[in-house]
């Protein structure tokens, strides 16, 4: 599978080490940055992320910034992006079973590397149930058609 990853400052140190984590799982990793700890606007790169997500240049993206939720927040702008903040087991699977989730956000600030590691372990290897499930995310994406993304 080939995933781009991408953070902020806040989530620089947790990319680096989810880079690590994919490639030993034997994943292709488009490093997106930011690659240090200078300020950076999350939105700028969750658009690179969103972007490779929607055109399928990529088949999937993770990104981390201090809560997970702003980069959330912006990466779902681009049409054929869906994604959320995972923070346990649970949210990480439902996220792929009934969401068809393509774009894990992360917290760099609350979550710790051995829970981190298993949630992305848990998303990449769950796949998406189809089903009723289907039809709700064909409803997500007639929304995104109908407001014009």
């Amino acid at each position: 599978m080939r995933i781009a990853v991408g953070s902020d400052h806040r989530g620089a140190a947790m990319r680096g080490k989810l880079v690590e984590l994919l490639v030993r799982l034997g994943q292709d990793v488009v490093d997106i940055g930011s690659h240090g700890s200078e300020s950076i606007d999350y939105p700028d790169i969750a658009a690179q992320v969103g972007r490779r997500v929607s055109t399928g240049e990529v088949d999937r993206g993770i990104l981390v910034c201090g809560t997970g939720i702003g980069m959330c927040i912006a990466a779902n702008k681009i049409a054929g992006v869906r994604a959320a903040p995972c923070h346990d087991d649970l949210t990480a699977e439902l996220s792929r079973r009934h969401n068809d989730l393509n774009v894990l956000c992360l917290s760099g600030d609350t979550l710790g590397d051995r829970l981190v590691d298993r949630l992305v372990e848990i998303w990449l290897s769950t796949p998406f149930d189809g089903g009723r499930h289907a039809r709700r995310v064909a409803k997500i994406s007639e929304l995104e058609s109908r407001n014009g993304r």
